[in-house]
C-alpha cells in the first residue's frame, strides 16, 4: 500500500471520530441553549403574569363597576330628584353614561376584545333605551313620568345588555382561576 493511503486513512481514523464528536456536542449544546431559552421565557412570563394578574382584576371590577352605574335604575337613582324635568332627567342619565364610559375606556386593554364589545354594547343599549323612551314622554313632564316609562321598558325586556355584560365579565374572569 502507498504511503500516501496510509496517511490518508490515519488522518481518517482521527478525523471522523472528530466529527463524530463535534456534531454530538454541537447537538448537545444547541439542546441546553435551547432548554435555557424556554426556562428564560417561562420566567419572564411569570412574572408578567404576576404584573398583569392584579391589573385585569381591577379591570374586572371596573368594568363591573361600570354596568352597575350605567343601569338605568341605578342611575334614576342617583340622578332624579323631585322638581327634575323629564328632558333634564334624559341629558343627566346621557351624560352619565358616557362620562363613566369615558372614565373606564382604557380598561379595554386588559380585557378581550368580545368582552370589551359586549360592555360597548351595553353601553349604547342603554342609551338608546333612555333616548327612545325619554322620546316618548313630553320633555316639560316631571321626570317621575320618564322613570316611571323606563322602569315599564325594562319590564317588558326578555333580556337586559347590562346583565349580559356583567355575565360576560365574570365568566372572563373565571379563566383566570380556572
Amino acid at each position: 500500500m502507498p504511503a500516501w493511503l496510509s496517511i490518508f486513512f490515519e488522518i481518517l481514523k482521527f478525523t471522523i471520530p472528530a466529527l463524530i464528536m463535534f456534531w454530538a456536542v454541537q447537538n448537545l449544546f444547541g439542546q441546553f441553549l435551547d432548554g435555557q431559552n424556554k426556562m428564560k421565557m417561562l420566567e419572564l412570563q411569570g412574572k408578567q403574569q404576576d404584573t398583569t394578574l392584579p391589573l385585569r382584576l381591577q379591570a374586572y371590577e371596573r368594568l363591573s363597576l361600570f354596568c352597575e352605574r350605567i343601569s338605568i335604575p341605578n342611575l334614576m337613582l342617583r340622578l332624579h330628584t323631585e322638581d327634575m324635568q323629564a328632558s333634564a332627567l334624559r341629558y343627566a342619565m346621557l351624560m352619565a353614561i358616557q362620562q363613566e364610559y369615558e372614565h373606564n375606556v382604557t380598561q379595554q386593554v386588559y380585557v378581550s376584545e368580545q368582552l370589551w364589545q359586549i360592555i360597548n354594547l351595553a353601553k349604547e343599549d342603554t342609551m338608546n333605551m333612555v333616548s327612545a323612551i325619554a322620546e316618548t314622554v313630553e320633555p316639560k313632564t316631571n321626570a317621575k313620568e320618564l322613570s316611571n316609562a323606563l322602569i315599564n321598558a325594562m319590564n317588558e325586556r326578555a333580556e337586559y345588555p347590562i346583565s349580559t355584560a356583567l355575565t360576560a365579565i365574570k365568566k372572563e374572569a373565571s379563566v383566570l382561576f380556572g
